[in-house]
C-alpha cells in the first residue's frame, strides 16, 4: 500500500520558503529527467525490436473476429491508459476510434497508438463548458460519430453529462445524465441512495464546518473515522488519519487545517478494517455487461482480477435498481465477518479496465445492444497489470531479499499496462514524450509535484486537475 501523504502539506508563504521550494523543484526535475534519458536508450531499442517483429510476423498473424458493422468510437481522456485499452479493444473490432483530451495533454503518447485513427484537444470544461460542448459537437461531425464513451477524469464526467443532450442528437453518449453523475460522484448521496435501496455502506456524515467534528461525539462510536473531500482532490483523497486524534486539541487542529466549507463539504465516514477492493463495471440499462474487481490501496497501480461474487451481487443490485447506462466504479471494503461495504463510487471508467486487455468481446460488450448470458470477466488466462516505470521506482523502497524475491516474481507474472508487441509506439511517447514535456514545463516554470503517475499520465501537483 502507498505511504499516505500529509493533509497539510506545507506552503511557501515567504520569500526565503519560495526560493527553497523552487530549487527543491528544480533538482527534483533534473533529477527525474536524467533518469528518464538513461532509461530512453533501451525503451527505443524494445520498441525497434518490437515494430521490426511485427513486420515479420504480419502475414502470418490469425484473423481477429470483427465487429459485423464498423463504428466510429470517440473515446476522451487520451492520456490515461484506461483510454488507451478501450481505444485498442475497440479497434481490435474493427471499429475505427477518435481520440480526444484537453489542450492541456496536446502531448498525450497515446495518440501514436496504431489503434487511432485521429486526434484532437478540446478546451479544459471546467475553464469553458460551452466551448467543450461546442468542440466535441464540432468533432462528432466532422467524423460521424456513432458512440462516444468517455473516459473521464473526476472534473470532467459531470461536464460529459451536461454535454450528452446536445451530443445525443447525433449519436449515443454512452454515460450518464447529468443528475446521475452528480448523485453517484458526490461521496455522501451516494452512501444515503445505496443504503435506501438496502445495501450495505458505512455510517456518514457530511462535514460543512470543522466544528462539525470538533463537537462530534466520537465516546459513542465503536470505530474510528476518517474525513474525505466530497470533490475530488488528487493529494489529499490519499490521507487515512483517524478520527478522534489522541487528544482533542490534535484533533481540532487537523480538522481546522482543511479546507472545509458549505462550499466544499467534505464526509466523515466510518473507517471499517477490512481488506480494500475496487471494480469496474460497464452497465447498459441496468444490465451488468463487463464486470472486474481487483484488490486496491490508497494509490493503486497493480490490478489483478479476484473473484468476490458478494460484490457483484451488490453491484448488480445497485444498476439495476437504478435502470444505469454507462461505465461505473466502486470501492469496497470487506470486514473480517465477510460484508462487503461500498465505501465510494465514481462515474467513470476505472484503470482496473486494463486486465481485459486480451478480452475479445469487450467492444460487444459496450456497443451491443443484444444481452448478455452473463457479465464479461477478465479471461482466465489474462495476466495482472502493473506500469513498468512504477515497478521500477518501487526499488527504491526494498530492504529485503525476500522483498526482492517478492517484486521479480510480481514482474514475471504480470504484464505491462502500456506495452503491446503489436503496438509498441505508446510504451514509447508516452514515458519520454508525454512526461518528459510535462517535466519540462513544469521546469521552465520551477513548478512542484508530489509524483508521477505514468497510468493516468500526469503530475500530480496540488491543487492540480
Amino acid at each position: 500500500m502507498a505511504q499516505s501523504i500529509p493533509l497539510s502539506l506545507p506552503q511557501p508563504t515567504t520569500p526565503s520558503m519560495i526560493v527553497k521550494a523552487k530549487i527543491v523543484a528544480l533538482f527534483k526535475t533534473l533529477g527525474t529527467l536524467a533518469l528518464l534519458l538513461l532509461a530512453l536508450p533501451l525503451n527505443a531499442f524494445v520498441v525497434l525490436v518490437s515494430l521490426l517483429w511485427g513486420i515479420v510476423r504480419k502475414p502470418f498473424a490469425k484473423k481477429i473476429t470483427v465487429a459485423a458493422h464498423s463504428q466510429n468510437i470517440l473515446v476522451s481522456g487520451a492520456k490515461m491508459t484506461k483510454a488507451l485499452q478501450l481505444a485498442r479493444s475497440f479497434h481490435a473490432a474493427a471499429h475505427r476510434v477518435i481520440l480526444i483530451e484537453g489542450h492541456k495533454y496536446w502531448l498525450s503518447g497515446h495518440r501514436f497508438s496504431n489503434a487511432v485513427s485521429r486526434f484532437y484537444t478540446v478546451p479544459a470544461p471546467q475553464d469553458d463548458p460551452e466551448g467543450y460542448t461546442k468542440a466535441l459537437l464540432e468533432i462528432v461531425k466532422k467524423e460521424k460519430i456513432d458512440v462516444y464513451v468517455p473516459v473521464c477524469s473526476p472534473v470532467a464526467s459531470y461536464y460529459d453529462s451536461l454535454a450528452k443532450p446536445v451530443l445525443s442528437e447525433y449519436c449515443e453518449v454512452f454515460h450518464f445524465d447529468a443528475d446521475i453523475t452528480a448523485m453517484l460522484d458526490d461521496k455522501f448521496a451516494f452512501t444515503d441512495q445505496a443504503r435506501s435501496l438496502g445495501l450495505s455502506v458505512p455510517k456518514s456524515f457530511k462535514i460543512t464546518d470543522p466544528e462539525q467534528i470538533i463537537n462530534f461525539d466520537f465516546s459513542q462510536e465503536t470505530r474510528k473515522y476518517i474525513v474525505k473531500s466530497i470533490s475530488y482532490d488528487s493529494v489529499r483523497r490519499l490521507n487515512l488519519t483517524k478520527l478522534p486524534c489522541d487528544t482533542p486539541e490534535e484533533t481540532a487542529a487537523f480538522v481546522r487545517s482543511l479546507p472545509i466549507s458549505p462550499e466544499k463539504p467534505w464526509i466523515m465516514q466510518e473507517f471499517i478494517p477490512g481488506k480494500e477492493l475496487c471494480t469496474h463495471s460497464t452497465v447498459r440499462d441496468g444490465e451488468l455487461r463487463l464486470h472486474c474487481c481487483s484488490n486496491s490501496s490508497a494509490f493503486q497501480i497493480n490490478y489483478e482480477n479476484v473473484e468476490n461474487p458478494q460484490i457483484r451481487q451488490w453491484v448488480q443490485h445497485f444498476v439495476k435498481s437504478l435502470r444505469l447506462t454507462g461505465q461505473v466504479s466502486f470501492d469496497f471494503i470487506q470486514a473480517e465477518d465477510g460484508t462487503v461495504y461500498a465505501i465510494e463510487c465514481n462515474p467513470r471508467t476505472h484503470s482496473a479496465i486494463t486486465m481485459f486487455y486480451n478480452h475479445p468481446g469487450v467492444a460487444e460488450a459496450y456497443l451491443g445492444k443484444t444481452p448478455l448470458a452473463a457479465p464479461l470477466e477478465p479471461l482466465a488466462d489474462s495476466k495482472p497489470t502493473y506500469w513498468l516505470y512504477h515497478e521500477i521506482w518501487r526499488l527504491t523502497g526494498i530492504r529485503s531479499w525476500k522483498q526482492l524475491q517478492t517484486w521479480f516474481k510480481n514482474l514475471v507474472r504480470g504484464t505491462d499496462a502500456i506495452y503491446r508487441m503489436d503496438d509498441p509506439i505508446p510504451f514509447l511517447t508516452l514515458h519520454h514524450w508525454q512526461i518528459t514535456l510535462l517535466l519540462l514545463q513544469n521546469l521552465q516554470k520551477l513548478k512542484g509535484w508530489v509524483k508521477i503517475d505514468f497510468n493516468i499520465g500526469k503530475l500530480v501537483e496540488l491543487g492540480g486537475d
